[in-house]
């Protein structure tokens, strides 16, 4: 009986019992609506459970649920039974909502890529499939939701639907494919490939990639630097006006569960509050109403607007006082940040005793800087656009910031203020690093043995350290012999021989240096001739600076006997390649001598022990 072991690789297991990556795709995407459906649904449903007066039965509330998860996609919502009888939109998207399907929307993509941990697994499914069918299923769910909330108030606006549910759906989706295949720059190279030649190659030089990973750094960088100064500004001013805060907080409901309900709205609408605030500190400000704006310079008396905490955070009407103008710090330490980031970018970090250099010109780096402006502007113009949006009609049709000016805004401001920054930090980097740290690099005798170690085999030279290096642990050098009753090798001459020869001046300021941790051991181990093997290693670091073909790779085997004869394979090789040729002529000192030539065999000499023959 033959026993037969599987030949099938686990790899190959996982890649047969794997579902088809667009059928997998349209799954996960139905599963992220629905889970980000489902929470909705549940917070709701808890809201409604626990209010005293419901004002309709559980398929009401399961209607306001599918209505507030499309809100969350930026999908306008129109209520028509008013009691004016006109249509009242509602497009005031809480970006804290849009949170949860960006994030069920990424993961989903990343499952449905399905890229190995190992290298050797099956392939990711690819990335065409893969958004494919996360985006169909989502949408999938999203038109259904849509199609329930039709028939209620309010219910959804369909022209936004087919704009904003399959742009969030697209967007959240490719970053997720994206980062599941190693965040990759040729998506974004081919989007540059639309600019033309000589403006791509004016503003991208010859390393796209790196100038855009730069400014896109950069950018992000200062939006997460404005979006922090607009939170701080809306809580300075709700501290500022915290009566009127809570008198609107308590205006609003009696009961503990609509004061709950209250409260999560107005968390859920911090980021577009903070968002607003960034708007005021830019410069052009925001809207309270249709024709009613509010910045640093001049308030306009707002509108009758309904009562609610963060509109109570409201700056008074009237001009501008140095307070309101204090408000440009947020917009200046963002674009001074934006250029420390591109100053960072524009110089290469140095190896180990090696001075700085610069990756761009300073002409360079100011595109760069002009670059982060341009990033910085549109990512700006479209959060700030997502930030606002109706409420009603008339003087309630325009509430939140102005995108097109407030995007125009920070490209000015960061263009203005990160220019002189980044080019003043790159060149103080430049100047600090032109020079190693002392003790941050190895010893000069160090780097000179480890320069003349790289070399080939067959390279020598009196100027080098590789003799001083074999000298200094070589036991012929120290006074010891080699274990075992082994014959000094070829090299063992030859390393001693340098000590007093052409090599010795290059030892002896190897040596004489002693700054590294190699120069101590030299030292040590010169000291006492006794000293055992591990003694001339002892002092050598876990990681070796200076690697040859022979370094370890484990700093647990540098004491193992093969590791041993390893190092001393190197040593000998290096010392009888760096050793001296021997003299093809006799020395006039020493005259060769010349024996004449013998007919007759040699006769055996007697040993110590035996007695001569008799001749006869």
């Amino acid at each position: 009986m033959t026993v037969r072991s599987s030949s099938s690789s686990p790899a190959l297991s996982r890649l047969r019992d794997r579902s088809p990556g667009l059928a997998a795709s349209l799954l996960g995407g139905a599963v992220a609506a629905g889970l980000g459906l489902g929470a909705l649904s549940v917070l709701v449903m808890v809201l409604w459970v626990s209010s005293p007066y419901p004002d309709s039965g559980p398929a009401g509330a399961l209607h306001v649920a599918a209505d507030l998860w499309l809100l969350a996609h930026g999908v306008e919502l129109v209520r028509a039974d008013t009691l004016s009888g006109t249509p009242m939109p509602v497009g005031v998207t809480p970006l804290l909502l849009l949170v949860l399907p960006v994030w069920l929307l990424y993961r989903a993509a990343r499952e449905a890529t399905d890229a190995p941990a190992e290298p050797d697994g099956p392939p990711p499914v690819p990335a065409r499939t893969a958004w494919t069918g996360v985006v169909l299923g989502y949408l999938g769910v999203g038109v259904a939701a849509a199609l329930y909330c039709a028939g209620g108030e309010p219910r959804p606006h369909w022209g936004w639907l087919t704009v904003c549910l399959p742009a969030v759906a697209a967007g959240a989706a490719g970053a997720g494919v994206w980062s599941a295949h190693g965040h990759p720059a040729e998506p974004a190279l081919r989007v540059l490939a639309v600019l033309p030649g000589r403006v791509r190659r004016l503003v991208f030089g010859g390393d796209e990639r790196a100038r855009l990973g730069a400014a896109a750094r950069a950018a992000g960088a200062a939006t997460a630097v404005l979006l922090g100064g607009g939170a701080l500004l809306v809580g300075v001013s709700l501290v500022w006006h915290g009566a009127a805060a809570r008198a609107s907080f308590l205006q609003l409901t009696e009961g503990w569960t609509g004061r709950f309900a209250v409260l999560l709205l107005g968390i859920a609408l911090i980021p577009n509050a903070a968002l607003w605030a960034a708007s005021y500190a830019l410069g052009p400000g925001f809207a309270v109403g249709a024709g009613h704006l509010v910045s640093p310079f001049a308030s306009d008396p707002a509108p009758l607007l309904p009562p609610f905490p963060l509109l109570a955070a409201v700056p008074e009407p009237g001009a501008g006082a140095p307070l309101n103008w204090a408000a440009g710090l947020v917009p200046a330490v963002a674009a001074m940040t934006a250029g420390w980031f591109v100053a960072r970018a524009a110089v290469r970090r140095p190896r180990p005793g090696e001075p700085v250099r610069a990756r761009w010109t300073a002409g360079q780096t100011a595109g760069v800087v002009l670059l982060t402006a341009v990033v910085c502007a549109v990512a700006v113009a479209l959060l700030t656009a997502l930030a606002g949006g109706p409420l009603g009609v008339a003087a309630l049709s325009r509430l939140g910031p102005l995108w097109a000016r407030a995007g125009g805004a920070a490209a000015v401001w960061t263009s203005v203020l990160a220019l002189p920054v980044a080019l003043s930090a790159r060149a103080w980097r430049l100047l600090r690093g032109r020079h190693p740290r002392s003790g941050g690099g190895p010893a000069q005798g160090a780097e000179a043995g480890g320069a003349a170690l790289e070399g080939t085999p067959g390279e020598s030279g009196s100027g080098t350290a590789a003799g001083a290096f074999v000298a200094s642990v070589e036991p012929g050098a120290t006074g010891e012999t080699p274990d075992r009753g082994e014959p000094p090798g070829p090299g063992a001459g030859a390393a001693g021989a340098p000590a007093g020869g052409g090599h010795g001046d290059a030892g002896s300021a190897a040596s004489a240096s002693g700054a590294g941790r190699w120069g101590r051991g030299r030292r040590r181990a010169a000291a006492r001739p006794e000293a055992a093997e591990e003694d001339l290693y002892d002092f050598l670091p876990a990681e070796d600076p200076f690697p040859t073909p022979f370094t370890e790779t484990h700093a647990g085997d540098w004491h193992d006997d093969m590791a041993r004869a390893s190092r001393w394979a190197a040593l000998r090789q290096a010392a009888s390649d760096s050793a001296p040729a021997p003299p093809t002529e006799p020395s006039p000192a020493e005259p060769p001598a010349i024996s004449p030539p013998r007919t007759d065999p040699m006769p055996p000499q007697p040993g110590p022990g035996t007695r001569p023959h008799s001749s006869e």
